[in-house]
């Protein structure tokens, strides 16, 4: 299951409510205002064992929700999609970092007239919008610790209006501003215009196919010391979608955006367990063949 509904606003983590699996469960039986829709149908999801793939910025993934994920080994995925300005900010402050520029700023608008534009009108909505723009940079930032000191990140500040006028056209503003060699400064702005959903729409398709493929894909070590030993599934996060969502709740071995996922290592995952399933298949083939020739001895003699 997708979910790509409106923007919910951002759920209060409370002791007793979302922060364990079983106080989860207790809290949608009971109806608790606190816990939202998304993560009703995520909870649903998880005890069916089906995917749950969450499109919306709000944070659906309480942390009750993944640990009943942990427990059942049900996937989920996501909060919001990487379309377009995010998309285009993930790969700009990556390069940039990676460059040893270290950035100070960074102030991103946006204004959209369709009912996304509208629902985020709402302060309630847009934290939870704003929150999960702001993020996709913190694992970067974290992860250079020559630019950045422990707790040390750049300003950073998203404002969304709504404009009735332009629909589904996007406009969205970046200015990026940094520091470089012996004090200087250096400014990037960016303006880029984009039909929104028709840029989510193919991610859509993309997601559904990699998360049902990651549902059929099994795996075990291999040597001497690992004969034993069962196979198993991927983390119930799928991290392997990061590259098309936002924030992932993971952990932070794969937090880092451009580190593990970019499209050529995605292709490079296909391409592994496409090979997997050739030497498996030449095995069989092999033991088949080594077989008939056993048979085959055997009548003649």
């Amino acid at each position: 299951m997708q979910w790509t509904a409106n923007t919910e606003r951002y759920a209060d983590i409370l002791e007793g409510v979302n922060d364990t699996a079983d106080n989860l469960l207790k809290a949608i039986e009971s109806g608790h205002e606190e816990v939202a829709p998304s993560t009703v149908f995520a909870v649903a999801c998880i005890l069916e064992n089906a995917p749950f793939i969450n499109g919306s910025p709000q944070n659906t993934f309480v942390p009750g929700a993944i640990q009943l994920a942990g427990k059942h080994g049900a996937f989920i995925g996501g909060d919001d999609f990487k379309s377009g300005q995010t998309k285009m900010k993930s790969a700009l402050v990556d390069f940039l970092i990676s460059a040893g520029i270290k950035l100070t700023s960074i102030a991103s608008y946006n204004h959209l007239g369709n009912n996304d534009g509208m629902n985020l009108s709402s302060q309630r909505q847009f934290r939870s919008k704003e929150i999960s723009k702001s993020n996709v940079v913190d694992d970067m930032v974290a992860a250079n610790t020559v630019l950045y000191k422990e707790g040390e990140h750049p300003d950073h500040t998203v404002v969304i209006k709504y404009m009735p006028a332009v629909g589904d056209n996007k406009r969205a503003l970046d200015e990026y501003y940094a520091e470089i060699f012996m004090g200087g400064h250096q400014t990037i702005s960016i303006f880029n215009v984009c039909e929104d959903s028709l840029l989510a729409s193919p991610l859509i398709i993309d997601l559904v196919v990699v998360a049902e493929m990651m549902t059929r894909i099994q795996w075990k070590a291999h040597g001497t010391d690992a004969s034993d030993e069962k196979y198993s599934s991927f983390h119930s996060v799928l991290s392997v979608l990061s590259y098309m969502l936002k924030v992932r709740p993971v952990h932070s071995l794969l937090s880092y955006f451009f580190q593990w996922l970019t499209p050529s290592r995605l292709h490079s995952l296909h391409r592994a367990l496409l090979s997997s399933m050739l030497l498996l298949s030449n095995a069989l083939l092999l033991q088949t063949y080594s077989v008939l020739a056993l048979v085959s001895s055997q009548k003649m003699t």
